[in-house]
This record gives C-alpha cells, structure tokens and sequence, in this order.
C-alpha cells in the first residue's frame, strides 16, 4: 500500500480548515492573494460570495437600524400611473406615512413606485429595497433611501426585519413569492404575529378559495392559518387593520392620543376583512 501512516502525512489548516496530502495546494492563501500575476477567477468564488453577503447584510443593517416602524408594501412592478391599482397603492402609503409609519418597496417601478409616492407625498419616509436583475431598472425617483442588493434572500430579510405589517397589492410571482415568505414565517413563529394585508378582495379571491377548499380542505393547512390573512378594498381600511393591531398606534401617537382606549384586537379586524 502507498498510503503514508497518518503522522507522516502533510498537514495544513487554514484558519478552520484542515487539509492534508494532495489536497494541500501549492500556494499559499497570501501568496495567491497578493500575486498580481494569479488568476482572477477567485472573485467569484464562493467563499468570496460569502463575503459579498455579509457586507450586503451590514449595509442592509446599517442603513435601517434606526428606521422605526414600516410597513412593507407588495405588488407589480405592471402597474401604470393612472391605472386603479397604482392609485390605490398610492392613497394607502400616504395614509400610513400619515399615521406615523415608514414604507418600505422594492424600489422598482408599478405598485412599488406608487407606494413610494405616496409615501412622500404624507410626509413619511420613502424606503426602496431594490434587486440586481437581467433589466435592471434602478430605484424609482420617490425613495428617500434606498440600497440595491445582489442576493434576493438578503433582501428578503431586510424586508422582515423591519417590517411590523404587510401589505400585498395585485402582482405577480415575485408579489406571491414575498406573500407566501411572510405568511410562513408568522404561521411558523419564526416572526412575530404581524398583520398581512391583501388588498383587492377579487384579485385574490380565486386564491383564497383554493388555499380554503383545497389546502385546508385536503389538511394541508389548518382552517385556522386563514386567520393570518386580512381582507381590504380601501385604503382606509388597510391602515385601520394595521394601526388596530398595533394597539392603534398607540406607539406612534403623542402622550395624550396614546391613552385613548384600544380597539378590538387583531383577530377581530382580520374576520371582519
């Protein structure tokens, strides 16, 4: 046999690694580093992905910290001015940046630059979380911060983190993908009970139908998890339920408003979407 007794064998670690024989390269991590003349093919390496990441969470971090409370605002990127939906998005993020809270978006065009308006128009703070894609259509001109992320599922966290509510407009895959995340992760207690908005009871009426008769009814879903899910068609409406949960915005009303009696609770708004 060719194989040298384990203490003859080379030996490297690398910080956590441990390497040995011919995995062992012949270079040194410093040497590759700083040999101007090595490949460059390193910078996209997964290792070197992962420190992309992590600086994508520390901007992401840094930049919101101090944000307050926000309500995240779903829908298509489709939606033109002038049209019903981008409208409504619109009426609703003016009506919570009045009451008190941040708007977060993609960033992008559609549902999202209407809420994003809107959101400026109440004197509110305008926030675009955008995404690197193939068509890269920069933020909108209405967010008053807004960071552009490489990796969708760091985005996605940004989105949780700072978010005390969720409100979902019409839209595509990319709007069911964020509704479904949201949904999960409170149905799984991995986030606190926060509201979930679905605005447009026709748009989603066909959905809520089949996730009724068909996912609860074949016990893929318990009848309750329904229950997370609030129905609303005007604005008002969207920043009552949100505001009811919320303890009616006791947190963000001045001493004297704060000590007004409080509404029914959540699940009371949510049956009566």
């Amino acid at each position: 046999m060719n194989l040298q007794p384990e203490s003859r064998r080379r030996i490297r670690r690398q910080g956590p690694v441990m390497l040995r024989g011919k995995a062992i390269p012949i270079t040194t991590t410093d040497q590759r580093l700083l040999d101007r003349r090595g490949p460059s093919d390193w910078v996209h390496t997964d290792p070197w992905r992962v420190l992309r990441i992590q600086a994508e969470f520390v901007e992401g971090f840094g930049l919101l910290a101090e944000l307050g409370v926000a309500v995240s605002v779903f829908g298509s990127s489709r939606a033109v001015p002038g049209t019903r939906q981008y409208e409504l998005a619109e009426r609703i993020s003016t009506g919570l940046a009045k009451a008190g809270y941040a708007v977060i978006t993609g960033g992008g065009p559609g549902i999202m630059e209407a809420a994003n308006r809107g959101a400026a128009s109440g004197n509110g703070v305008s926030v675009g979380l955008g995404i690197e894609l193939p068509l890269e259509q920069g933020l909108n001109d209405h967010v008053d911060i807004g960071i552009e992320f490489r990796y969708f599922f760091v985005r996605k966290t940004m989105f949780v983190k700072y978010s005390q509510a969720f409100v979902v407009l019409p839209g595509g895959f990319g709007t069911l993908d964020e509704l479904f995340e949201a949904l999960t992760l409170v149905q799984t207690g991995k986030i606190t009970k926060f509201p979930i908005v679905l605005v447009d009871s026709s748009y989603w009426s066909g959905l809520l139908s089949w996730l009724r008769e068909t996912a609860a009814g074949q016990g893929k879903i318990s009848p309750g998890d329904l229950d997370l899910l609030s129905i609303a068609d005007e604005p008002d409406d969207v920043v009552r339920i949100i505001r009811a949960a919320h303890g009616n915005g006791a947190h963000l009303a001045p001493p004297a408003q704060a000590q007004a009696t409080p509404p029914p609770a959540f699940q009371a708004e949510a049956e009566g979407g």
